[in-house]
C-alpha cells in the first residue's frame, strides 16, 4: 500500500511516498516533492491544483493520503489557503485521504520508534513531517 504523507505549508504541500511491506519501509522517490497553489482565489488554479495531485497519485500507484492535521483556532492555526488545499485534497476520489493530529502522530511514533535516523533517510529536511505523518499512519495499521 503507498502512502503520501502530505504536510500543508502555507500554499504548498510537501510530499513523501512510503510504503510498508512484511514490515519493512520503502521511500519512493517522487519526481516533484513540493508543490505551490500560485493562485488561490482562481478556480481554474485550484482545479490544476488539485488535478496535478490527482495525477501524481495515480502515477505512483497512491492509495492512502495522510494529512497532518493543522488546528482551526489558536497561535498555531491553519490559514485559509491551507484549508483550500486540504479540502482539494480530500475531493480527490482515488485515494483514502485521512487526518492526524500533531498529538497522535507523536504518540504513534513514542510507541513506534523511526527504525533508522531522519538524516539517514535520504529525504530532504523540510520533508521530515511529512514522512512523520506517513511513518505514523502505516505504523498504525499493524
Amino acid at each position: 500500500m503507498n502512502t503520501c504523507g502530505i504536510e500543508i505549508k502555507g500554499s504548498e504541500v510537501i510530499l513523501c511516498l512510503l510504503s510498508k511491506q512484511e514490515g519493512l519501509f520503502q521511500i519512493a522517490d517522487c519526481r516533484q516533492i513540493r508543490h505551490t497553489l500560485s493562485n488561490p482565489n482562481s478556480s481554474e488554479s485550484v482545479r490544476k491544483f488539485q488535478f496535478m495531485l490527482k495525477k501524481l497519485f495515480e502515477d505512483y500507484k497512491v492509495s492512502r493520503a495522510v494529512i497532518r492535521e493543522r488546528p482551526t483556532k489558536g497561535k498555531f492555526a491553519g490559514g485559509a489557503v491551507g484549508f483550500k488545499i486540504e479540502a482539494c485534497i480530500q475531493l480527490i476520489d482515488t485515494v483514502d485521504v485521512e487526518l492526524l493530529t500533531g498529538a497522535k502522530v507523536k504518540d504513534i511514533v513514542k510507541d513506534n520508534p523511526f527504525p533508522v535516523p531522519f538524516k539517514s533517510t535520504g529525504l530532504k529536511a523540510f520533508q521530515e513531517g511529512a514522512f512523520t505523518v506517513a511513518y505514523a499512519a502505516l505504523s498504525e495499521v499493524q
